[in-house]
């Protein structure tokens, strides 16, 4: 194994956790998994014991599978089987739906050879009442989002969970982030799941009386939000993923009493229930062999740095996969319009009998304000191509396994330092290489020393070497008179490209570019289309910033 692959991946075998062989065979066979990751390593035994666990680790080490793999063992070996009747035995809580349905995906894989164990999923922007058709049938571990699955615990009564067994908050402190907190409470009481509630619970007798609840909650951060989610919903639990040198105690001496257990047979370094990672002081864990660059870029160039930036990448490797991530619904469109339909004006290049396309794959797009199944279409679309570019909000950012993502680039900064954590997760997953690229305007420089702070450096990107290596139309490049990105000869080419295709190919955007693009003092209601394709490309380019994500 190379050193990143010791970084991630266990020295055992699935089998060795204690994991059912037939499963351990789907788990090489469907998933693809020849050894446990470290996480998975960790985890799977405590699950497996039935301990409430607090997973923590780095985005791209196998969360997903750390819970899921106990869950079917466990009721995979129930005699008799579980039938759908039966109800539901566990609830996966995911904060969006793209995670909702990757979650779906995998439980389908590994259940290929259970075929009696039902998963299925509810989430917002599906139809209620096929939803309540399929409760009533009966679904045996349900994938669900908090608010849906809300709605049904109060609204269908034939919404059968006297069998619980396990509840999962899976991306916990995304799910908080996201607005779900008295969401998750109101679930908490209607399940019983409360840590006060559990030893007043109320027995419903059945076969499977004799075990336990078990709650289990993962996130790649932890914050205050989520260390009292795992308080109130993790019963003397095992943390699995932090290390010592990034943790400390926060909590009062009653509460760490309260959560330790005199006798118990897990070591002591394991059980660090009241302790979490500070977002606000401590080290961010990042894959080793994840490579962080930083570029500074003026506001009026960003959009032809961004494009020179992704054709560089595209030539030089076809087939790789690339996400880059915006702050804005609209900053998202505007992009995705732009390149997907960029291509070289012919006058520009009159040689050229066919416009060819600027940057050759195909282009998706995903923010929260698309249509369900526009989104569906994309997370899928994406998910299968070999090489493509995704613009999207953070609505990407938390749990998605997109395969093969080689490089991030982040157009605008995330506005917490959390959330940079997330976005470059999408890449570097599981040992493989990745890139990721943030763009930072000069007066957005002091953000590498926040990141500083949690132990992430970032190097400089190699921005004038990238722009020097393209060709002009009959010219000639003079680099060593150029010092800065905005008169540099690429960029002007390119610019004047960008101005020309756009007022060629929007018949409605001289309107727009009017009403946005009028000087100081200027009266007129006409303006050049010079002009206006400059105003387009300064306001539409680099300054969206109107919608919500």
């Amino acid at each position: 194994m190379t050193k990143e692959a010791n970084d991630i991946f266990a020295s055992c075998s699935f089998d060795s956790l204690g994991l059912d062989s037939s499963l351990c065979q789907q788990l090489r066979e469907r998933m693809s998994f020849q050894v446990p990751t470290l996480v998975q390593s960790q985890a799977i035994p405590f699950i497996l014991s039935g301990r409430h666990v607090l997973v923590n680790a780095a985005t791209g080490t196998g969360k997903t599978i750390a819970y899921l793999a106990p869950i079917i063992h466990h009721l995979q070996r129930y005699n008799p089987r579980i039938e759908r009747s039966d109800g539901t035995f566990a609830l996966v809580l995911v904060p969006t739906r793209e995670l909702c349905m990757q979650v779906y995906e995998i439980l389908q894989k590994l259940l290929h050879r259970f075929h009696w164990i039902v998963p299925g999923y509810i989430m917002g922007g599906e139809n209620r009442s096929k939803e309540k058709a399929r409760l009533r049938k009966g679904i045996s571990i349900l994938v669900a989002t908090p608010g849906r699955l809300l709605d049904h615990l109060k609204n269908t009564s034939s919404f059968l969970r006297t069998n619980l067994r396990w509840l999962i908050f899976d991306e916990a402190d995304r799910i908080l982030e996201l607005g779900f907190g008295k969401e998750i409470e109101e679930i908490l009481d209607l399940l019983g799941s409360r840590q006060s509630m559990s030893a007043c619970k109320e027995k419903v007798m059945s076969r499977f009386s004799e075990f336990q609840r078990q709650n289990l909650l993962l996130s790649a951060t932890l914050n205050e939000k989520v260390n009292c989610l795992a308080h109130i919903s993790l019963e003397n639990p095992v943390t699995v993923g932090l290390e010592e040198k990034k943790v400390f105690i926060e909590q009062q001496t009653t509460l760490s009493k309260q959560f330790r257990s005199p006798g118990s047979d897990v070591d002591d370094e394991s059980e660090q229930p009241d302790r979490h990672l500070n977002s606000l002081n401590g080290d961010y864990s990042l894959p080793t062999q994840l490579v962080q660059r930083y570029v500074k870029v003026p506001c009026g160039s960003r959009l032809v740095v961004l494009i020179s930036i992704l054709k560089d990448l595209f030539e030089r490797e076809a087939s790789q996969k690339i996400v880059v991530f915006f702050s804005t619904c609209d900053g998202v469109d505007f992009h995705y319009s732009l390149l997907r339909d960029f291509k070289w004006p012919s006058k520009l290049q009159p040689e050229l009998v066919q416009k060819q396309m600027f940057v050759r794959c195909r282009t998706f797009r995903l923010h929260g304000n698309m249509d369900h199944e526009d989104r569906r279409t994309t997370f899928q679309g994406f998910k299968a191509e070999k090489s493509a570019l995704l613009f999207c909000t953070d609505v990407a950012a938390r749990g998605l396994d997109f395969p093969k993502v080689r490089c991030i680039i982040q157009y605008d900064s995330p506005g917490e330092s959390t959330e940079y954590v997330h976005r470059v997760g999408r890449t570097a997953r599981l040992g493989e290489r990745g890139d990721s690229l943030l763009f930072l305007q000069p007066v957005e420089m002091d953000y590498l020393q926040d990141l500083q702070k949690h132990g992430v450096l970032l190097n400089e990107y190699l921005l004038l070497k990238i722009l020097n290596s393209f060709p002009l139309y009959d010219q000639k490049h003079h680099v060593n008179k150029f010092v800065s990105v905005e008169t540099h000869p690429w960029v002007l080419f390119l610019q004047k490209a960008l101005e020309s295709f756009i007022l060629a190919e929007y018949s409605l955007v001289e309107h727009v570019i009017i009403d946005w693009f009028k000087p100081p003092g200027y009266a007129s209601p006409q303006i050049r289309a010079e002009e206006a394709g400059q105003g387009c490309i300064l306001l539409l380019g680099s300054c969206i910033c109107c919608s919500p994500r």
